[in-house]
C-alpha cells in the first residue's frame, strides 16, 4: 500500500494536511497526545504518518465532545506500534458516532485534503467508500472527514471498483445489525431496568453521562475483535487466499 502521507513533513506541512493551526498542534504535542518528532539536521523536527493519523484521530474525538483528559485514556489503550492505516480506522468508527457528518469541499480543496492530485477515478473509487459524494456542481463535493483519510490509503491497492461497492455494503449491513443487537441488550439489561427503579433526575442524567462515555470502549473493542477474526480467517486459509485464480 502506497502511503497517503509523507514519511517527512515540516511543523507547518503536518498542520496544512490534517487541517489544524500550528498553535493547535503544539497544543497537542504539550499534552502529549502528539508523540515528539523526529529530529534532524540543524534539530528540525519531521513527522510522519502515524502523526497525521494521531493528529486526525484526536481532531474526530474533540469533535465528539470528548474531553482532553476522555482523549488522553483513550489514546492509551491503543498498543505502542500503532500504525496509520489502523489511525484511519479508528478515525472512521469514531466518525461513526455522529451520522451524516459532511462537509462540502471543491475540488482543490479536496485535493489539499487528500495530500495529491485526484482523477475522476480516484474520486470515483472515494465516493465507492462513501468518503465522498459526489453534488450536482462537478467541481464541489461533500466529504466524510472520517472516511476520507482511510479512503485515500486505500486508493493505491489494486481492488476493483465493483469490490470496493460490495465491501462497503458488507460492513454497512454487519455494522448496522451488530449496533442494533449491541443496543437492544443494553436497553433491555441495563437501561430498561434502571428507569424502572424510579432514579431522580440527578442519577438520570449521571447514567446518559456514563452511557455516553461507554461508546469509545464499544468501538475500541469491536475493531479489536474485527482485526482478530480477519487475521483468523485469513491464518485458516493462506493457501486458498493466495492460489491464483485460472480461467476455466
Amino acid at each position: 500500500m502506497t502511503a497517503a502521507a509523507p514519511s517527512q513533513m515540516t511543523v507547518d506541512e503536518l498542520a496544512a494536511r490534517a487541517g489544524v493551526t500550528v498553535r493547535t498542534l503544539r497544543f497537542y504535542s504539550a499534552k502529549g497526545l502528539l508523540p515528539p518528532p523526529e529530529l534532524g539536521p540543524r534539530r528540525v523536527g519531521w513527522y510522519g504518518a502515524e502523526h497525521l493519523g494521531r493528529l486526525e484521530l484526536i481532531e474526530e474525538l474533540q469533535r465528539q465532545g470528548l474531553t482532553l483528559a476522555a482523549i488522553e485514556r483513550y489514546l492509551s489503550q491503543l498498543p505502542d506500534d500503532v500504525g496509520a492505516l489502523d489511525l484511519a480506522i479508528h478515525r472512521a468508527l469514531v466518525a461513526s458516532w455522529t451520522p451524516e457528518v459532511a462537509e462540502e469541499a471543491t475540488r482543490e480543496q479536496l485535493g489539499r485534503r487528500a495530500g495529491r492530485p485526484l482523477s475522476e477515478a480516484d474520486v470515483d473509487r472515494l465516493a465507492a467508500m462513501g468518503a465522498v459524494h459526489r453534488t450536482d456542481d462537478p467541481e464541489l463535493f461533500k466529504i466524510d472527514p472520517g472516511l476520507l483519510p482511510l479512503g485515500v490509503r486505500v486508493l493505491d491497492v489494486p481492488i476493483p471498483l465493483e469490490t470496493l461497492v460490495a465491501a462497503r455494503a458488507v460492513v454497512r449491513l454487519h455494522s448496522r445489525a451488530t449496533a442494533h443487537d449491541l443496543h437492544r441488550l443494553f436497553r433491555d439489561t441495563v437501561w430498561r431496568p434502571y428507569r424502572e427503579s424510579e432514579p431522580d433526575d440527578r442519577e438520570l442524567e449521571r447514567m446518559k453521562a456514563l452511557t455516553e462515555r461507554i461508546q469509545p470502549m464499544v468501538v475500541q473493542a469491536l475493531v479489536t475483535a474485527f482485526q482478530r477474526s480477519l487475521a483468523e480467517e485469513l491464518a485458516a486459509r493462506p493457501e486458498e487466499d493466495a492460489r491464483p485464480v485460472r480461467p476455466d
